[in-house]
Formats: structure tokens, C-alpha cells, sequence
């Protein structure tokens, strides 16, 4: 005897393939900025790992309110969320893992004078040591701009921020990098 599903079953089963085909093409495309994203937020990588996988199955679990729109938006508003819930639930653990930022193009650069790659790395680190010194409220919309390239209204909505907010944290966390960079050079800080 062969089974034979009843329409009603295929029929759901092919739709069920489908919403998961959308949400794959919608969402799958911005895991790095996901992963970037989170990896700033709770500043390790194993942990970011586990924030993105949460982020995933919730937006997965949640797809059918999404309405269309900026995807990479609603996402990045789910990883926000789930870092901010593991940080609550974390937040007296001492992260010990240090973020590589190490670059394609230095680690490709193999003709370049090694004075000029130390340099650079150099450079790197102080900016990634100086972002991690930032305040969470100031890193996150920071790394929202800069390095996720979202517009001001864009990390507005995505943080539930009124524009003024988005545009006051950005100025002072630029302000105070600048501040740190300039005790640096001045032989300030060590």
C-alpha cells in the first residue's frame, strides 16, 4: 500500500518550503552584518555566535509579521534586542575573548613594507581598543553608521530612537574618539 499525501498536506507542506526559501533569501544575505554587529555589542565572538543564532531562530519564528521593508533593518533590530537581553542576563561575566580585526587587504599585502603593515595594525587595534571603550549606548549606533553604513532614520527606528538622539550619540561617541586619539599623540596614554 502506497501513501499518498492529501492535497491539503502537500499543499502545506510546499508553502511551508516556501516561507522558508523567503526567509532564507531575505535574510540569510546579512548574517556577517549580523554577526559584526552583535560581535560589537557583547564583545566576543563566541558569545556574538550565540546572540546571531538566537537573533536567527527568533526572526525565523517571527518571519510572518515581517511586511516587507529594509530586511537587513529588521534583522540587525533583532540582534540588537537579543544582545541586549544576553548582556541583562551576563552582564557581571568578564569577557575574555579579543576580537581579530586583522584585514583581508593587510594580510594580502605581501609586498608592502612590514613597517608600513605594523603600522597600520597598530592603528587597528587603537581603534578597535578605543570603540570597545565607548559606551554601549555610543558603540552600537556607531558601529550601526560607520561600519553597517545604516542611514540616521534607518538606526532611529532600528534602536527606537527619536533622530536627534541617533545624531546627539553619534557626535559625542566621534567626539570622544577624537579625544582619545588626541591623548595618544600627545603622549597621554600608554
Amino acid at each position: 500500500m502506497v501513501f499518498v499525501p492529501q492535497p491539503s498536506q502537500l499543499e502545506f507542506q510546499l508553502e511551508a518550503k516556501s516561507k522558508l526559501a523567503l526567509f532564507e533569501a531575505t535574510v540569510l544575505p546579512h548574517l556577517s552584518g549580523a554577526y559584526n554587529f552583535a560581535r560589537w555589542l557583547v564583545q566576543n565572538e563566541s558569545d556574538a555566535e550565540d546572540v546571531v543564532q538566537e537573533s536567527y531562530l527568533r526572526a525565523l519564528k517571527y518571519f510572518a509579521g515581517y511586511h516587507g521593508g529594509d530586511s537587513r533593518a529588521w534583522l540587525l533590530a533583532i540582534v540588537r534586542n537579543t544582545a541586549y537581553n544576553w548582556l541583562q542576563q551576563n552582564r557581571s561575566r568578564q569577557l575574555t575573548t579579543q576580537i581579530d580585526e586583522t584585514t583581508e587587504s593587510l594580510a594580502a599585502a605581501d609586498d608592502q613594507n612590514p613597517e608600513i603593515i605594523l603600522l597600520a595594525r597598530i592603528d587597528q587595534e587603537m581603534l578597535r581598543q578605543a570603540l570597545i571603550e565607548l559606551p554601549i549606548e555610543f558603540r552600537e549606533v556607531m558601529v550601526l553608521r560607520e561600519m553597517e553604513e545604516l542611514s540616521y532614520r534607518e538606526i532611529a527606528a532600528l534602536c527606537d530612537l527619536p533622530l536627534g538622539t541617533v545624531m546627539s550619540r553619534l557626535a559625542r561617541g566621534r567626539r570622544r574618539l577624537q579625544q582619545r586619539f588626541a591623548r595618544h599623540e600627545s603622549g597621554m596614554l600608554k
